[in-house]
């Protein structure tokens, strides 16, 4: 501890496999203890809280130290070791060989490369380099703007839940108006690509290996795969679906043992999963479909250039590609190919189908919205193609950024009726979440954002559902309760 009326402690946990790379630093001033957390290089989280008497404040200091040394914590000095690295994806598109160019419906351009989507039954997501997350409808009008810290690596789906992986190590969780960092990942585990399952976080890395992360932040397990630039990882109730440069492998949900491994004709370069099959693009123009049960390939998907995304319509009915030379595809689900038409405005690095429509991100920034109906796909193989509609900002377009302190969300004086209350509490040591109100499991954790957590503080939430792990999600905005 250094001297002075303040003195503080600085610790830190950085472990050869990856799975911890975090700070911890504990500060007194008289009655004050002030708590600093985080990934090492990133400025962290804060934490304030003042005792009765000086005297109590050092004792709890002291244990709140003495707590993180035998998790293997050990004194440091800050600066010293390096933050975490961050891979920019740096992707090739050549002009399209196609004949014909598919039949945009209309075009968004978010103005930086651009990698995550997500289409759900009422949005259409949208996350780029620069930090921004747009939302529009279905015609593409632009409703929000979430205005994340750092580049979004991919956006990705939970049930209700939406989250966005950034580059900055954390997980958003986009689900009400104001986002939350919900998942801290270890600082040297440099993303790729993330899944959230039943609300368990799989991270593959550039490395090729796989992390899995609990609700409440913590490590559960991580294993390398055999081969490095791990950019796909799918998760469901059976396994976690591990796409690297030397194929496609299966792990145990609990506790990651390999389940099987499948070399593809080709490394891979983006993942897509239906309920009994996992299709795997490549960097040898192919995407093959594998069977979640053994691993098998029960079909190859030939495209002309290496495959930088893929999709499927419901049940895997038609699979669609998307390469590296501004070409889309789509194939009949045995591998016969339909139809191939240049997407006229870069290579898409990821889509989705929804409706009879193909929504694509593309290398040059832009949410594009394909008709992917059969009458529209013929006509646009004839040549004829509908004018591309260029969807502009709004000018008052509601922008949300994240959540740092428990001040920046709203709150209210009393609960409203009906409303369910949860309250922080201290639990062997660790900051939990539990539920007040009847009709609930009170020895349950919620999931629940960990920069506005203050021990003893009350919250308001909207909805809370249950998880598969034994635990509470939040839905909806949470308000604190004075």
């Amino acid at each position: 501890m250094s001297g002075g009326s303040v003195s503080t402690t600085y610790l830190e946990l950085s472990q050869d496999d990856g799975a911890a790379h975090k700070f911890y630093e504990v500060a007194v001033d008289g009655p004050v203890v002030t708590v600093r957390y985080g990934r090492i290089g990133a400025s962290g989280q804060t934490q304030i809280t003042t005792f009765p008497s000086a005297d109590k404040a050092r004792a709890a200091a002291a244990k709140k130290v003495g707590e993180k040394v035998r998790k293997g914590y050990a004194p440091a000095v800050p600066g010293q070791r390096a933050p975490r690295a961050v891979t920019r994806r740096q992707v090739a598109s050549a002009p399209s060989t196609a004949r014909a160019v598919a039949p945009v419906l209309w075009r968004f351009g978010t103005g930086s490369a651009a990698f995550g989507i997500h289409v759900d039954d009422e949005h259409c997501w949208v996350g780029n380099q620069a930090g921004d997350v747009y939302t529009l409808d279905h015609d593409g009008r632009v409703l929000a703007r979430f205005n994340l810290p750092d580049g979004v690596k991919c956006l990705v789906a939970d049930d209700f839940w939406i989250y966005a992986g950034c580059d900055d190590g954390k997980v958003y969780d986009l689900s009400s108006k104001l986002p939350f960092a919900a998942y801290d990942i270890a600082a040297d585990v440099d993303i790729f690509w993330l899944d959230i399952h039943e609300g368990v976080l799989d991270v593959s890395d550039r490395d090729g290996k796989l992390t899995v992360i609990d609700h409440e932040d913590e490590h559960q397990w991580s294993r390398r795969s055999q081969g490095d630039h791990a950019w796909m990882v799918r998760a469901d109730d059976r396994a976690v679906y591990h796409g690297h440069h030397q194929g496609v492998t299966a792990y145990a949900p609990d506790g990651g043992g390999e389940l099987w491994h499948t070399p593809t004709r080709g490394g891979v370069l983006f993942g897509w999963q239906e309920d009994d099959t996992v299709y795997a693009g490549t960097a040898h123009r192919v995407v093959q479909r594998l069977s979640k049960e053994s691993g098998t390939i029960e079909a190859t998907y030939a495209c002309d250039s290496a495959v930088y995304s893929c999709a499927t319509s419901p049940g895997g009915r038609f699979v669609f590609a998307g390469d590296a030379a501004s070409s889309v595809y789509c194939f009949d689900q045995d591998g016969t190919r339909l139809w191939k038409l240049g997407t006229g405005g870069g290579s898409a690095l990821s889509m989705q189908y929804r409706n009879e429509r193909l929504y694509l991100v593309t290398t040059d920034g832009s949410l594009v919205c394909v008709d992917a109906s059969e009458a529209a796909v013929s006509a646009a193989q004839q040549g004829t193609v509908p004018v591309a509609r260029d969807v502009k900002l709004a000018e008052a377009l509601p922008t949300y950024a994240p959540a740092t302190t428990a001040s920046a969300v709203s709150a209210v004086a009393q609960a409203p009726t009906g409303a369910i209350v949860v309250q922080c509490v201290q639990d062997s040591g660790r900051l939990r979440v539990h539920v007040v109100s009847e009709g609930y499991d009170s020895s349950w954790n919620v999931q629940f954002p960990r920069a506005i957590r203050e021990p003893g503080a009350r919250y308001v939430v909207d909805a809370l559902h249950p998880a598969a792990g034994g635990f509470y999600r939040v839905r909806g905005d949470i308000r604190r309760l004075l």
